[in-house]
């Protein structure tokens, strides 16, 4: 999912800073509704900074909103269940990477770039969140329906946004732990991989063919590049001709270009209509040398390109593990 943020990635100790730093903020007695009177819960409110500036919400939602798909995962990663969400472009609704119980009685609230807010309202929902680049032009009925956070974007800034999510749904101490525990689950990787050295002596690819768009090869600034950064692999020199750092698009006849020591591919759509059977039985396919090496790994897309959480990223590095290790 395209982001043109330019926010740094920080490292896991400024991460923790920043989660205490935001987890600070006042508390009154105020409801936290919105201005139809909905639902909240109880025991007072907060500031939590947003794209739209600093907004007051419950301490402690109980009935949450979230419309897009790294709110859900941040929501059900920190132990909070929300009341409704919106689903992508997907047969399965919700991502399939999620546990079927945890998605279980979630109200689908509509598509996710054109939420039903009639839908949302009836929820009586005491939080909603979202991005501005998704939703920045319904603002102003979210917010006569909850207090509604919004991040700048989504995609490269993942973390920066899951610390604001944290601080919005009052789960500060829970995040700590879920950044600690994917830190640990990073080193373990690198290490299972041979070291920091041989990690970054493997250039790596991601590769995604999209329905109605060009083949795309990922830069380094979207969010399957940050967990490749995390564990320390090396990229090919193709990526940093990714326009606005975020992918490089080829048509079927240059994929070759493509070619690195280990590449992996998704597909959002039709195989036939996003051009990946095409390209997969052409000649400069398969004599790239990451196919004829047996390093080329069909991925799915919902987890590692469309779900943007921590969630999602546990179980990428998982799979980086068994595939980079064969």
């Amino acid at each position: 999912m395209p982001s043109s943020s330019r926010l740094l990635v920080v490292g896991s100790l400024a991460v923790t800073a920043a989660l205490t730093l935001t987890s600070c903020g006042s508390s009154d007695s105020g409801s936290g509704s919105g201005s139809d009177g909905s639902a909240s819960s109880s025991g007072g409110t907060h500031m939590v900074g947003t794209a739209m500036g600093n907004i007051k919400v419950p301490v402690a939602p109980e009935r949450v909103v979230v419309l897009d798909t790294a709110e859900l995962d941040s929501a059900l990663t920190l132990g909070v269940k929300p009341v409704g969400a919106t689903h992508t472009g997907t047969e399965s609704g919700f991502l399939s990477y999620l546990p079927k119980e945890e998605v279980a009685d979630i109200e689908d609230v509509g598509e996710m770039m054109t939420p039903n807010l009639e839908a949302v309202a009836a929820l009586k929902p005491d939080l909603i969140l979202t991005s501005k680049i998704r939703h920045g032009d319904k603002y102003d009925e979210l917010t006569k329906i909850a207090p509604t956070v919004m991040t700048e974007n989504t995609g490269y800034p993942w973390k920066e946004n899951f610390q604001v999510h944290a601080n919005a749904l009052g789960r500060v101490p829970a995040a700590e732990k879920v950044i600690a525990d994917y830190d640990t689950h990073v080193a373990e990787v690198t290490e299972a991989l041979g070291g920091k050295e041989k990690a970054a002596a493997t250039e790596v690819n991601m590769v995604r063919f999209v329905e109605g768009a060009d083949i795309r090869v990922y830069g380094r600034q979207n969010y399957i590049a940050t967990i490749l950064a995390d564990v320390g692999l090396g990229r090919p020199a193709i990526v940093d001709k990714a326009k606005d750092g975020f992918s490089y698009d080829v048509s079927p006849e240059k994929i070759d270009q493509a070619d690195a020591d280990v590449v992996f591919h998704s597909t959002y759509g039709d195989a036939e209509k996003s051009k990946e059977t095409r390209t997969v039985g052409s000649g400069l396919w398969k004599n790239m040398a990451a196919v004829k090496d047996g390093k080329v790994f069909p991925v799915e897309d919902e987890l590692w390109i469309q779900g943007i959480g921590y969630t999602a990223a546990e179980k990428i590095l998982d799979e980086l593990r068994t595939d980079l290790t064969k």
